[in-house]
């Protein structure tokens, strides 16, 4: 097929992302797995590389890497063999890395993403996830003119993601790691975070005629510390490779940098052929076979998939598809949200409490539920008391700060604050009274026929109360005194 436009191409993108485990120490050693210390302080002879030295295998690493291999649907090597890959770095002491060759611990896997443009679901095939140490870090000195070796991340328990070339836009790519991310974040075996490098990514993207079959000549991007910075560089790599074939031009095989500033990719190095790493078998560490029943033990302790948690919420609990996508982006949260549920019947409330002031809450303090003392009980006391009309709904947003930091219940801080809301017809009428007298003109006004000026006296009503008056009643009075006398 010839092509000469933008349209005439297809693009084939294939994702390496590579997620750091949260062990309390390192895949080979006991040195802590910690990051942030001060550089070389989290090293032995072992993740150093010396002479004489000897690995061995962290057995929380290894079912963390069963867990999200089971996780992400993959079938899992019963048989575990650790290999050597050869190749030299400043930050690689060992001059190679343990990782897996040809026996993954997970293969065959798959994740399910958004269909583009329907509301249909596409699957994204995971080629292989397998388990090895992570490198060190290079810190260039810009003043010094040099670059400086930290081995402390030498060592971390690393997994390896790697998806078969599925996904067809940079849109695709995003969901994929959107839908990823979640999905480990509910195993717990990650911080996945992004800016500690707990959580990184390599991106292949070719381009080729739509209609062909064979892959076009592939350019790797790297240096992306977010996954908008991924879709950002795959939409510019592909329109640049599309320029490239159009202008008369031929993709070669490189590596390629995302400049963040410049927001373009930039060529760090050609790669005509696929590196010879020269993998064997790592003699100090002895191959050896996962019990059938161990493999089970670690599935039977696998969380409801965030997923499967989303078509629940809507299933169970009437809860709408925009709301159910907000809560399950936190397991805690949504698990919260349950809590709630079971104690008080009116789910959309609940919900619109958590995604309004809950979630603005959090993001204020930069904290998640399970940073508060906020309980499911005293939660939906609230929401009852506010639309009871026992509290407004601004000295309810008052209080809710108050019930992350307490042990008080939503009762004794409304008693200790004085914020219930005066619902006495008595006590309203004086109220009106006095605000009436003071503001002859907005009577008249809308005794003339101007009803909209009822909004102002409630205002004002509810400023003398100190915000305590029941503006549903003050409305209803008003209405009554001024409207239909």
């Amino acid at each position: 097929m010839s092509v000469h436009t933008p349209q005439d191409f297809e693009t084939v993108i294939g994702l390496e992302v590579h997620l750091q485990f949260s062990t309390r120490t390192k895949i080979f050693c006991g040195c802590e797995n910690a990051f942030g210390r001060d550089p070389n302080t989290c090293t032995c002879p072992v993740c150093q590389g010396l002479p004489g030295s000897l690995p061995v295998l962290n057995k929380t690493a290894l079912d963390y890497a069963v867990k999200t291999a089971l996780a992400l649907n993959c079938r899992v090597n019963t048989y575990i063999k650790f290999d050597r890959k050869n190749y030299f770095y400043p930050d690689l002491p060992k001059g190679y890395q343990i990782s897996q060759y040809d026996f993954p611990i997970g293969y065959d896997g798959q994740i399910q993403i958004p269909q583009e443009n329907n509301d249909t679901e596409k699957v994204i095939r995971i080629h292989r996830a397998h388990l090895e140490e992570d490198a060190g870090k290079l810190i260039h000195d810009s003043d010094h003119r040099c670059s400086l070796v930290d081995y402390n991340r030498t060592g971390t328990p690393l997994m390896e993601i790697v998806t078969e070339p599925d996904l067809r836009s940079p849109q695709e790519a995003y969901d994929y790691l959107t839908r990823l991310k979640l999905a480990l974040e509910y195993l717990e075996v990650s911080d996945c975070d992004m800016e500690k490098g707990s959580l990184r990514c390599d991106a292949n993207i070719s381009i080729r005629p739509r209609g062909e079959k064979t892959l076009g000549t592939k350019a790797e991007l790297k240096n992306m510390n977010s996954f908008k910075a991924v879709k950002a560089a795959l939409e510019f790599e592909r329109q640049r490779q599309i320029t490239v074939i159009l202008s008369g031009g031929t993709i070669i095989q490189e590596t390629r940098l995302w400049d963040e500033n410049r927001q373009a990719t930039q060529s760090m190095r050609t790669k005509e052929a696929a590196h010879d790493y020269r993998y064997f078998p790592d003699p100090d560490l002895v191959p050896f076979t996962l019990d059938e029943n161990h493999i089970e033990r670690i599935r039977q302790t696998l969380p409801e998939n965030p997923e499967s948690k989303f078509q629940r919420l809507q299933s169970d609990y009437g809860v709408s598809a925009y709301d159910a996508r907000i809560i399950i982006q936190d397991q805690y949260l949504a698990n919260f949200f349950e809590q709630c549920a079971s104690v008080f019947t009116e789910t959309k409330k609940i919900c619109n409490w958590i995604n309004g002031e809950l979630l603005k809450e959090f993001n204020t303090r930069k904290i998640s539920i399970r940073q508060t003392a906020l309980s499911p009980k005293n939660f939906t006391d609230l929401i009852r008391l506010v639309e009871e009309g026992a509290i407004s709904n601004l000295a309810a947003k008052e209080i809710l700060p108050l019930l992350f930091e307490t042990n008080q219940t939503t009762a004794q801080i409304i008693d200790d604050k004085g914020l219930a809301q005066v619902s006495d017809d008595g006590e309203l009428e004086q109220l009106i009274t006095e605000v009436l007298e003071k503001n002859p003109a907005v009577v008249e006004q809308i005794q003339n026929g101007d009803h909209k000026a009822v909004g102002f006296l409630i205002g004002e009503t509810m400023k003398a109360s100190r915000g305590k008056a029941n503006p549903k009643k003050v409305g209803t009075i008003l209405q009554r005194r001024l409207i239909h006398e």
